[in-house]
């Protein structure tokens, strides 16, 4: 082991040892039971303010901006191990999304405005991009913006807004020209959610979640100081937010609910004794979907290791980052519910001890494993359906550029 493996080995058992001291059962039983993509905020903001007291709420970030100053392999690592500890999920749109939007593309005062309440809890930001009939085609959004004066004036739609009926900041796309290309016209906008004319309508999902929402807006008045980039630079600046919300460590998660899957699968049944694991058929499902989730774990290090190189991950690593993440996310969630037998074919958040916590019927793992395989389904179509990460990927290769 020379110099720097053992200083990446410092660095994961001191990370450990803070999630352990950090992480107390109850918290990990409450991320545990979240079905959603992340905490909700009673949990996250908690968790944030947690690690920004230690300087650790945004692993990406430089440290001129609030961030620890982290390599690629450092973040990799941080993210491991907080999967692996049942750390919350925290909220991606400020601290992943929006930041590093507007370090890039914000003015000084944009920036002294933002991060800061971003890394502290104060702003909680929800991401108005997706419209009802533009599908993925983020392109032919319609809501529009005008200007008048020091404001534009936004009319239009956004749909699946996660989050939003928690959110008090929003960021969104909006068309202020018809001119040119569909991709061209298209501006970045901020607003507080409570801006009068908007209005939020709640969708629940499959899972039994109010996770998403439609949003209205109705002659909002959104001040031009509140644009980030330039009028028409929209298009540029999703780019690159997507490629924040596209890359990110799966394989770590979904390795935990394959642990569990082989728990409950290795309980013998209270009846006949008998033990899903000898079952050669589940045991060739959960096969599989432990091949995925290894393949998803060397291709996560490829890319850290590209980044820590000084390389350029772009497009290309990013689509497949989120295209086999999401599929091995999936196949640890079918394989968890699976193990359960009976017990997994029914949500079981409302089946606890009154009074208490327990589960009244089966371990745990029960208790909200079938809600998060429902809400689940859902993760190849957010951030960029996995049909058009592989139109991308397709292109690339088409070029000669195989990533």
């Amino acid at each position: 082991m020379d110099a720097s493996d053992r200083e990446m080995e410092n660095f994961r058992q001191e990370v450990r040892a803070f999630l352990s001291d950090a992480i107390t059962p109850e918290v990990r039983m409450r991320a545990r039971r979240q079905a959603g993509i992340a905490a909700e905020p009673s949990l996250g903001v908690w968790w944030l303010k947690v690690l920004n007291s230690k300087g650790w709420a945004a692993p990406a970030w430089p440290v001129e901006y609030g961030g620890p100053g982290w390599d690629a392999v450092q973040r990799h690592i941080f993210e491991e191990e907080a999967a692996r500890a049942g750390a919350p999920t925290l909220w991606p749109s400020g601290l992943q999304l929006l930041g590093p939007v507007v370090m890039r593309f914000g003015t000084p005062e944009q920036k002294a405005a933002f991060l800061p309440k971003i890394l502290n809890g104060e702003h909680y930001w929800a991401q108005g991009f997706s419209e009802p009939g533009s599908g993925s085609d983020l392109a032919s959004l319609k809501t529009q913006a005008v200007r008048d004066g020091d404001c534009y004036v936004v009319n239009g739609t956004k749909i699946w807004t996660s989050h939003a009926h928690w959110a008090n900041w929003l960021f969104l796309l909006v068309r202020t020209s018809t001119a040119g290309s569909k991709r061209d016209g298209i501006t970045f906008l901020v607003t507080p959610a409570d801006a009068p004319g908007i209005t939020v309508q709640p969708i629940i999902s499959m899972s039994g979640e109010h996770e998403t929402n439609q949003v209205f807006f109705d002659n909002v008045r959104i001040p031009v100081a509140n644009r980030i980039g330039e009028e028409g630079q929209g298009w540029e600046i999703a780019k690159y937010l997507l490629e924040f919300e596209r890359g990110g460590s799966y394989a770590a998660g979904a390795q935990g609910y394959l642990d569990e899957a082989r728990e409950n699968a290795m309980l013998p049944d209270p009846v006949t004794g008998e033990r899903l694991w000898d079952d050669p058929c589940f045991r060739r499902r959960f096969a599989d979907a432990q091949l995925r989730v290894t393949a998803q774990r060397w291709t996560e290090k490829r890319v850290v290791a590209a980044l820590s190189s000084g390389q350029n991950v772009g497009d290309a690593l990013a689509s497949i980052l989120k295209t086999r993440g999401t599929e091995c996310q999936q196949a640890s969630y079918e394989v968890a519910v699976a193990a359960l037998g009976e017990l997994g074919m029914a949500d079981q958040r409302d089946a606890l001890v009154p009074g208490s916590n327990t589960p009244a019927i089966g371990p745990e793992s029960a208790v909200r494993a079938t809600a998060r395989h429902l809400n689940g389904r859902a993760a190849t179509i957010y951030g960029g359906s996995n049909e058009i990460q592989r139109n991308i990927l397709f292109r690339f290769i088409a070029s000669g550029q195989v990533p």
